[in-house]
């Protein structure tokens, strides 16, 4: 193999694909690894860790085919060290040579056969979204996932058709976020870990307009450019969880969501001895929602905003979880709506009708 990149190609493609292999406990060494290859007079960079897998190509003057696998941490960090500028790139005995007119250096490598091979989809079904609604989508929904690894079914984000629109939903018992991403008239059902729809966001260029996906029983395929991630599907059922969300309410606030932010922050201070549990009052005489947490140890806080109100009632939250929705929402006012103090609490708004966050209340 001999070939020649620019270094800030090579430094890009390595920074969104080499991160797998280094942030993972690999129980193969090859998967500390990243895979170069000549395809189509590119270069290919690829990295696994058997459950997700990224691949990247770049334009290259090809001289000669082949392939090598390097450590990635030395191979990107030496990589991003170097000067902008042509770089020579020469596979021998499994020595990779890489020089410019400053640098030489040799990595060590291990032979391409050795890395695993990333299987293809076939016969499933394909789609395509755009980059923003995706970027945005996602970042609203996936932080509810669970990281309980013990609960599989959780750890993952549900894409899922219903009455022609794909949503995206992701729970961890505690809470539920779900937001339409488009209008389509295919049937999709994918459990996607959030782990990999966490990188997909890492790695998704602003420079592409559109993603598109790929999807079998077994896996799901996202290509943005000239960047793919193949990740495995988690294989369960996932809760009924529309089940939990309301439709009407008893008590409601609509509110500025800055607001909102602010007393809840101001109040979580105090709720740290508590795990973060306030308490948030809403009164149709006063037209406020209010939010009182006590500390033992260093004393009480209750703050308020004025909101237009529905009903009178409290109930108690995770401040944390308030927090989360609210800066979800992104928007200039929320609607915060519950029936009684252990039924679910809900947030949406106006402005964003296409996403709906859900937090279960504490026994207070």
């Amino acid at each position: 193999m001999k070939l020649q990149v620019t270094q800030e190609n090579l430094a890009k493609a390595l920074s969104n694909v080499a991160r797998i292999a280094m942030a993972s406990k690999n129980s193969l060494p090859i998967l500390n690894n990243v895979l170069l290859r000549t395809v189509d007079n590119r270069l290919s960079i690829s990295a696994t860790n058997l459950e997700i897998a990224i691949v990247e190509k770049i334009g290259s003057k090809v001289q000669s085919e082949g392939a090598i696998t390097v450590p990635a941490r030395l191979m990107q960090e030496y990589i991003a060290s170097l000067p902008g500028g042509v770089l020579d790139l020469e596979l021998e005995d499994h020595k990779l040579h890489i020089s410019t007119d400053q640098y030489r250096s040799t990595i060590n490598g291990v032979i391409a056969d050795e890395f695993p091979v990333v299987p293809e989809i076939s016969d499933g079904v394909e789609w395509s979204i755009p980059v923003k609604e995706v970027k945005k989508g996602l970042q609203q929904v996936v932080f509810a996932a669970s990281s309980d690894e013990t609960r599989p079914v959780l750890t993952g984000v549900l894409l899922k058709t219903q009455n022609g629109s794909l949503f995206a939903a992701a729970t961890d018992s505690y809470r539920l976020a779900e937001k339409k991403l488009i209008k389509t008239a295919q049937d999709i059902s994918l459990l996607v870990p959030a782990t990999a729809l966490q990188e997909l966001l890492r790695i998704l260029p602003d420079t592409i307009d559109t993603v598109e996906v790929y999807a079998d029983n077994q896996q799901v395929l996202f290509r943005a450019g000239d960047v793919e991630l193949i990740t495995r599907l988690i294989d369960a059922t996932y809760p009924d969880y529309r089940k939990l969300i309301p439709s009407t309410f008893n008590t409601t606030a609509t509110v500025s969501r800055d607001e909102f932010i602010a007393i809840t922050k101001v109040s979580s201070l105090f709720a740290r001895e508590s795990a973060g549990s306030i308490t948030i009052k809403v009164d149709a005489d006063t037209k406020k929602i209010s939010i009182t947490s006590i500390a033992s140890q260093l004393g009480e806080n209750t703050s308020s905003a004025e909101a237009e109100v529905v009903g009178t009632g409290e109930v108690t939250l995770n401040s944390r979880y308030l927090l989360d929705a609210l800066n979800a929402l992104g928007t200039k006012e929320v609607t915060f709506g519950f029936n009684g103090k252990l039924e679910p609490c809900v947030l949406t708004s106006k402005e964003s009708p296409d996403h709906t966050y859900l937090v279960m209340p504490l026994k207070s």
